[in-house]
C-alpha cells in the first residue's frame, strides 16, 4: 500500500518527488510485493531493464499532480523509479486560467470535437510555454526526459540539449485523420514532434503515423497494492457508504471518474433511470475535477442539474486534497457497486475500467477507444448498446449475479495479465534504454512502430 503523503507538494518550482533533492512524500510498495501478482519473470525483467539504465537521471513532467489518470500513475511510477536506483524527478507545469482553457480545448480537437485551434490560443500557448521554460532554464540536464500530453508538449524546443532524448507519451483519444483535416492544428502540433526522439502512444489505433519520429505502443497500469486498489474489508466498504448517506442494502450502479464532457454521463443517468424501473437500484456518479481541468465544474453543475430531485441519484465530488482519502473513497464505492457504467463517446484508455475490472466487477463500457482493449463484449465486460439494451443488461446482472461474478472474474484476470504496474514500467525503461542508446534515431527509424502490446485490430472511433 502507498505511504501517507509526509509534506507539501508540490515545491514552488513545481517539483512534485525528487530522489536528488531528498523531496519523496509518497512512496509505493517494496518491489518484492508485488511478485504474487505478475510472478517472479516480471519482476526479475523489470530488474534487468533498469539496471541497464545504469542508474540514469530521468525527469517526467506533466500539468497536473491532482486529479487524472496521468498523476495517479506517476504517483506508483516514480517511487518505483526510485527504488530500481533510478535517479527520478517528477515536476508540474504552471499556467494561467487561459492557458488550462486552451489546453483542454486543445486535448478536445485532438479527441476529435469540431472548432478550430485559432491564432489566439497558439498564441497563449506560445506564451505559457516560453514562460515556463524560462523558468525551468537549466533545471532539465537529465539524461532522459519523458513529457506527457499536450500541456507541457512544447518545452522541447527551448529545453532540450543536444544528444538529450526527449520522450513524449500522449494519453488521450488522439485521432489523426481529425487532425489533418484541420491545417493550423496539424501544423501546430507536428511542428513540436521535430523536438522529441519517440513519441509513445496507449493502442495502436492512437498512432499518428505522419509524424516524423519513431512510435512505441505501451499501454497504462495500474498499482495493485495502491489505496485506489488495495483490498478493502467489508466494514471499510461500509463506513464510505455510511460517510455519504449510501444505503448498502440497495444494489448500486456507478460511475466513477472526472465529470468530463465526454465520460457519457448523460448516458448512464438515462440507462439508470431505464433499469429502475424495473430493479430497484440506486445510481451513484463520483468524481473529482482535476486542477488542470477548467470543464470539470461546467461538466459537473450540468450533471447536478440533469438529476436535481432524484433521491436514488448520488452525485458525490470527491475533494482530490487528500489523495489517500480521496483513492480509498473511491476504492470502496467500487467495491460497493454491483454494475460499473464507462459509456464514454472517447477515451484515451479508461484507467477506471481497468481499476474496476480489477476488483471483479462487471463493467458496461462504450465500444470507443482503447476501451476495447480491456473489454471483450460478454466475456470481460459488456459494450454499451443505447439507454434502453443497457438497461436490460444492467437489470440481468442484478437479477443474476452470478453472471456478473463470473464476468468480473475473467476481467481481473485480463487486468492481471496486461495491465499491472511492474510489467508495464518495464517496457516504458525499455522504450527509454533504446532512446538512450540511440537505436532510434529518426534518420533511421522515422516510421518505426514497437509495440509493446498485443497489437489488436479495432475500429478507429468505435460504434460510440
Amino acid at each position: 500500500m502507498s505511504s501517507m503523503d509526509t509534506c507539501a507538494f508540490p515545491l514552488a518550482d513545481g517539483t512534485v518527488y525528487s530522489g536528488r533533492m531528498g523531496q519523496r512524500p509518497f512512496a509505493c510498495a517494496p518491489i518484492e510485493e508485488y511478485t504474487p501478482f505478475v510472478g517472479e519473470e516480471e519482476i526479475s525483467r523489470l530488474r534487468r531493464v533498469a539496471d541497464a539504465l545504469d542508474g540514469a537521471s530521468i525527469l517526467e513532467m506533466n500539468s497536473s499532480a491532482k486529479g487524472g489518470g496521468v498523476a495517479e500513475m506517476l504517483f506508483s511510477y516514480i517511487p518505483l523509479l526510485d527504488q530500481l536506483g533510478l535517479d527520478v524527478e517528477w515536476r508540474i507545469i504552471s499556467g494561467s486560467p487561459e492557458y488550462f482553457e486552451t489546453t483542454k480545448t486543445l486535448h478536445n480537437l485532438l479527441q476529435g470535437k469540431k472548432g478550430q485551434f485559432t491564432m489566439q490560443m497558439e498564441g497563449s500557448y506560445l506564451e505559457a510555454i516560453e514562460q515556463c521554460a524560462r523558468e525551468r532554464a537549466g533545471s532539465c540536464d537529465h539524461d532522459i526526459v519523458v513529457i506527457h500530453d499536450p500541456q507541457p508538449f512544447g518545452l522541447g524546443r527551448y529545453l532540450k540539449s543536444d544528444g538529450q532524448p526527449w520522450l513524449w507519451r500522449c494519453h488521450i483519444d488522439i485521432d489523426e485523420e481529425t487532425i489533418r483535416r484541420n491545417p493550423r492544428l496539424w501544423d501546430f502540433m507536428t511542428a513540436w514532434t521535430e523536438h522529441y526522439d519517440v513519441s509513445i502512444f496507449s493502442a495502436a489505433h492512437y498512432v499518428v503515423s505522419r509524424w516524423p519520429l519513431p512510435k512505441l505502443i505501451i499501454p497504462p497500469f495500474i498499482d495493485p497494492l495502491s489505496e485506489k486498489n488495495r483490498h478493502l474489508a467489508p466494514e471499510e466498504v461500509r463506513r464510505v457508504l455510511d460517510k455519504h448517506g449510501i444505503d448498502a442494502s440497495i444494489p448500486i450502479v456507478a460511475q466513477i471518474g472526472r465529470f468530463d464532457p465526454w465520460k457519457g454521463l448523460d448516458r448512464t443517468v438515462k440507462a439508470f433511470k431505464m433499469a429502475r424501473s424495473e430493479e430497484k437500484c440506486q445510481l451513484i456518479l463520483a468524481g473529482g475535477i482535476a486542477t488542470d481541468d477548467p470543464e470539470g465544474v461546467r461538466v459537473l453543475h450540468q450533471v447536478t442539474e440533469m438529476v436535481e430531485g432524484d433521491e436514488d441519484i448520488h452525485i458525490l465530488n470527491l475533494p482530490l486534497d487528500d489523495r489517500i482519502a480521496n483513492w480509498h473513497e473511491v476504492n470502496a464505492l467500487q467495491r460497493a457497486a454491483s454494475v460499473i457504467m464507462q459509456p464514454s463517446t472517447r477515451e484515451g484508455f479508461g484507467l477506471v475500467i481497468t481499476e474496476a475490472l480489477w476488483k471483479g466487477k462487471p463493467v458496461i463500457g462504450a465500444d470507443v477507444g482503447a476501451i476495447p482493449l480491456q473489454i471483450r463484449n460478454g466475456v470481460t465486460g459488456f459494450f454499451y448498446g443505447g439507454a434502453s439494451n443497457t438497461a436490460r443488461r444492467i437489470v440481468s446482472l442484478l437479477r443474476n449475479p452470478g453472471e456478473g461474478a463470473m464476468v468480473g472474474e475473467r476481467g481481473r484476470e485480463y487486468v492481471r495479465e496486461h495491465f499491472l504496474m511492474p510489467m508495464r514500467v518495464a517496457d516504458c525503461l525499455q522504450g527509454m534504454q533504446l532512446a538512450k542508446k540511440g537505436l532510434l534515431r529518426q534518420d533511421d527509424c522515422r516510421d518505426c512502430i514497437i509495440s509493446f502490446h498485443p497489437w489488436y485490430k479495432l475500429n478507429k472511433r468505435g460504434h460510440g
